[in-house]
């Protein structure tokens, strides 16, 4: 028995097909109420199946499914059975769903199941048709209803993730870790010794640091969280006739994608038009080797995914070319969905600090094991039992032990990532922000990072004349001014054709707003080819009508020239050639001239090339534009399209400095920081814009050309003078890179193209152009620049050595009071004395003096002074001291506690309620005043005076804590405390300061 898709789905008069979406005509279904409400039924059992509607009135069923989960040849047959069987209730009662399956597969033998159902593959369809059955036009894309209605029907184009842990699945996860175990032991070791209040309050701090930990766990995700939709993917696509910049999760099946070289595919999709397109497929098919893709129609069902080279998948990046793209797979049913399938067990790796704290944390882990074990040891020595020594010896480990420092580590980096984004930073990479202070060096595009990237026709030079353009930005208004000499009688008719030219090797858009405001949909360069070739009545649209594209040549860095091909009227061709000056000169024997073109002899070349140095040199960048004809018969396939082509003339544009940018780099050199420009545009264009900013200073500059003739041993010396490089190509802006850090530097590298990339991956610190920028290019950078804007470079540097300098206090905060307590317990064991704090003070000062208020230290803003001093020292990280001071400051809080608790017990006539009391209390009010002494430190040359709205409140919280447990009658039997009067409290802040007082002559002489 035999069953062809033609025969499940022989309605196809009323049969469509999308991928998750299915419309189908149902006879038996017309006017017919109970079965419409036993099909919905039935259907909302298939497995897979989200959404489905059966309309009695028009005699169709729509099924919105999971094509990944539905049996969707199952479902047709299904389907068809009801329209031959509607009379048969049986029949029809059957559940499409679990029963169905196994039925239909006992009756069918494997060789006579049908055949995949559904249209034939994507990429063995023509663009028409995949068009046709998206209901999506190349000339409009989709309209606005229509992308609702998909958005609706297929989610946002994401692949789905895992839901992290709730608040309360945190909470319960960490009292699974292995100190909390412990106290949960020292609690029962209380409750069976009879001290059921220890118990009690053990039991609640533990369910206190649960829920706090938690509480900062769920602050830190949301981060996360927060940072992913600041870093969401942009797609470039045709929609309503329009073509948009729009987050790519809101892509939709039908949509027209415009991809350029560097553009990261956003969804599965089928070519429809392209121009040398090439594509790198290596996280699909571990292939390397850039591949070549053609408007072609590929193979039938079941072709490997290499060879389907008319598709463009998710994940993977465009090389070269360009390309028009309809999509018609997103999220989890293109070919990264399915594979996404398939892992279960991802989980996120830990930045390089969160290592370092880890391995810290250990380490001090292990001295606390080590002077608890002492303590224990001695206890025992001296008769005390075992159940006190256990209890007491777990408990100072888990409020000895520095918990809290990842927490710590990551809000730190989190805050400061957040105050970056609102400087227009973006931050992939959180530790990136910490590797900013350290920057020594930072290597610059010129165009969109120093300058405005708004360029401007300034100066035209055609066949001797130089033309003058009046106006500024991409608004087509403004005069071009004849030159008094020089000008033939066809001086006009070679401007329009020089413009002309320059129009049609073109791949931008001029748009007004409703404000009258002109913008640019592409590379800013032609956006002001389009506006000059306006001021002289040549606009682009008309040229669109007049001169049908038929191929393009992509700009690449090596040829450094763009050629485009359109059919003109007579079958003719033109070829149109924009480019470099020396480039495009090369491929020129004749020039455009009045009344016949000119031979372009040396004399002529040399002239020209002059005129290119001078408007060089006023910081013009210098564009020559070129043509020729094809007589019709001559297929363009078959001619050698940029030889023999014919002069026009040059067109020097202005992009003039950022507002700023001067500034910014002189605060780079008061902060020991090294900036260097590096750029594909002419030598003299680049050193003028340097010079005017104070980059080439007493500096110097050189060209790729002469790069390459350097050796690296001899580049090695040079690059410490160097500080302009122009006409560079990719592999030497990476061989500077590594040369500088072969040199000790600390790199930051800017970029926006995809040639750019191999050195921004290289650089210590990678840093992409948000507005300019390709796909690629921001994959491989640790920070994105939503601004393209040099200035914000500077302030994410200000941010990231204020990240240290906080970063560094919190761990001081920290570490010093965790060593103070083992160290006050120790003492008082080895001189045999009472133990100076019982276990549930231990934890209580772990809980309310460690983790909030060292969170606070990390909100300090920077200061005014942080950009001038050096750059800090990437080998010591966030401890400049490399721990000296920390354990110097637990030394001194610590033997500030034991000697008050001593001194009180032994003569002062104490209790040994009141010295406990007192002991206690001095373990808090030392970390209060540590807490705003820290502020006050100078680490690595910075000081943290600033405004920090949550320091008062955590030192506040802290001693109001230790206050609930002295005077509230009911917290006081649990905690063992008695009241203390203003006496003692005078004598504890005395005892904090000298404490502070004395660390401070010891570390920072100065501050006194």
């Amino acid at each position: 028995m035999s069953i062809p898709l033609d025969d499940a789905c022989r309605h196809k008069a009323n049969f469509h097909l999308i991928p998750g979406r299915l419309r189908m005509g149902i006879p038996p279904l017309l006017n017919n109420q109970a079965l419409a409400g036993l099909m919905a039924h039935r259907l909302a059992e298939f497995p897979g199946v989200r959404l489905s509607y059966a309309n009695p009135l028009t005699g169709q069923v729509l099924i919105n499914f999971d094509p990944f989960e539905t049996d969707l040849k199952l479902l047709l047959l299904w389907l068809s059975r009801v329209c031959d069987d509607a009379g048969d209730a049986d029949d029809i009662a059957s559940s499409p769903g679990k029963r169905t399956v196994g039925s239909a597969l006992k009756v069918l033998q494997p060789e006579e199941r049908p055949p995949l159902s559904g249209p034939e593959p994507w990429h063995a369809m023509e663009g028409s048709r995949a068009l046709e059955i998206l209901e999506s036009s190349r000339e409009s894309g989709l309209p606005g209803h229509r992308v609702r209605e998909r958005l609706r029907l297929f989610g946002p184009n994401e692949l789905s993730e895992e839901r992290g842990p709730s608040f309360w699945q945190t909470a319960l996860k960490s009292l699974d870790a292995f100190m909390t175990k412990m106290l949960l032991v020292a609690g029962g070791v209380s409750l069976l010794a009879g001290e059921a209040a220890d118990a009690a309050v053990i039991a609640a701090i533990v369910v206190i640091q649960a829920l706090v930990e938690a509480a900062q766990s769920c602050r830190a995700e949301k981060s996360l969280e927060s940072l992913k939709k600041l870093t969401a993917p942009l797609a470039t696509v045709l929609r309503e006739g329009k073509v948009a910049r729009i987050p790519s999760k809101e892509l939709v099946p039908g949509d027209i994608l415009h991809l350029n070289a560097g553009d990261t595919i956003p969804a599965d999709a089928l070519i429809v038009e392209e121009s040398n397109l090439t594509t790198n497929e290596a996280c699909l098919t571990g292939e390397s080797i850039p591949v070549v893709k053609e408007n072609r129609r590929g193979g039938g069902v079941g072709l490997p995914i290499a060879d389907q080279t008319n598709m463009l998948f998710s994940g993977t990046s465009v090389t070269g070319g360009r390309a028009e793209a309809l999509v018609v797979g997103t999220g989890m049913q293109t070919e990264m969905g399915r594979i996404a399938r398939l892992l279960s067990d991802v989980r996120r790796k830990k930045t390089k600090l969160q290592k370092q704290l880890d391995h810290l944390g250990g380490t001090i882990t292990r001295l606390v094991a080590l002077s608890v074990g002492a303590v224990a040891v001695i206890y025992l020595l001296r008769g005390r039992s075992v159940w006190e020594v256990l209890r007491t010896g777990i408990s100072l480990a888990v409020g000895a032990v520095p918990e809290g420092l990842p927490a710590v580590l990551t809000v730190a980096l989190s805050t400061g990532v957040q105050r970056m984004a609102r400087r227009n930073a973006l931050v992939r990479d959180m530790s990136a922000v910490e590797t900013l202070g350290s920057i020594t060096t930072i290597c610059t595009d010129k165009t969109g990072t120093l300058t405005k990237n708004e360029m401007t026709v300034k100066e035209i030079f055609i066949d001797g004349a130089c033309y003058r353009v009046a106006g500024e930005g991409y608004a087509p208004q403004g005069e071009i001014y004849r030159p008094e000499e020089g000008e033939g009688a066809g001086g006009a008719s070679m401007l329009a054709e020089t413009l002309k030219a320059a129009a049609l090797c073109n791949n931008a858009e001029l748009r007004a707003d409703p404000g009258g405001t002109w913008t640019v949909l592409g590379d800013p360069t032609e956006g002001a080819l389009l506006a000059a070739a306006a001021k002289a009545g040549i606009w682009w649209q008309d040229l669109k009508e007049e001169h049908c594209r038929h191929r393009e040549v992509a700009f690449d860095a090596k040829r450094r020239l763009m050629t485009v091909v359109c059919r003109e009227g007579d079958g003719e061709h033109g070829v149109y050639v924009k480019g470099a000056p020396d480039a495009v000169l090369d491929c020129c024997p004749r020039m455009i001239g009045d009344p016949e073109p000119r031979i372009l002899d040396s004399k002529r070349r040399r002239e020209i090339l002059a005129a290119g140095d001078a408007m060089a040199r006023k910081a013009l960048r210098v564009l020559a534009v070129a043509r020729k004809k094809i007589p019709s018969g001559l297929d363009p396939g078959e001619v050698e399209l940029e030889s023999d082509l014919l002069f026009c003339g040059l067109v020097g544009m202005a992009d003039y400095p950022r507002e700023g940018v001067k500034e910014a780099v002189q605060k780079c050199h008061a902060a020991g920081v090294r900036v260097i420009m590096i750029t594909g545009d002419h030598q003299r264009t680049a050193e003028a814009i340097a010079a005017g900013l104070g980059i080439l200073g007493r500096g110097k500059g050189i060209t790729g050309t002469e790069l390459d003739r350097i050796a690296d041993s001899e580049f090695a010396e040079q690059a410490r003078e160097i500080t302009v490089y122009s006409r560079t190509t990719p592999d030497q802006k990476l061989r500077i890179v590594r040369t500088l850090k072969k040199l000790g530097h600390i790199v930051a590298m800017t970029g926006d193209g995809v040639n750019d990339a191999p050195a921004i991956k290289e650089a210590d610190i990678g840093i992409a152009m948000g507005v300019t920028g390709t796909d690629v290019t921001r994959e491989v950078a640790g920070i994105t620049l939503s601004d393209d804007n040099f200035v914000t470079i500077v302030e994410g540097i200000e941010e990231g050595r204020t990240v240290s300098v906080n970063l560094s206090k919190s761990v001081r905060y920290i570490l010093s009071g965790s060593i103070s307590q083992v160290l006050t317990v120790f003492v008082s064991a080895a001189l045999g004395l009472p133990a100076p704090m019982l276990p549930a003070q231990i934890l209580w000062v772990n809980l309310v003096t460690e983790s909030l208020p060292a969170i606070s230290l990390t909100a300090d803003p920077p200061e005014e002074s942080c950009m001038s001093r050096p750059p800090l020292d990437p080998e010591k990280g966030f401890l400049p001291d490399r721990g000296s001071a920390i354990f110097r400051k637990g030394v001194l809080f610590g033997l500030a506690s034991f000697a008050l608790y001593a001194a009180g017990l032994t003569w002062g006539g104490w209790t040994l309620a009141k010295a406990r009391t007192m002991a206690f209390s001095q373990v808090v009010i030392n970390r209060v005043f540590n807490l705003i002494s820290e502020r006050k430190a100078k680490i690595a040359g910075l000081s943290g005076f600033g405004s920090n709205r949550l320091i008062v409140p955590a030192a506040s919280l802290s001693a109001a804590m230790l206050a609930v447990t002295i005077y509230l009658p009911f917290m006081r039997p649990l905690f063992s405390t008695v009241p203390i009067g203003p006496k003692d409290w005078a004598l504890l802040a005395a005892n904090a300061l000298a404490a502070n007082r004395i660390d401070q002559f010891l570390n920072y002489g100065d501050n006194l």
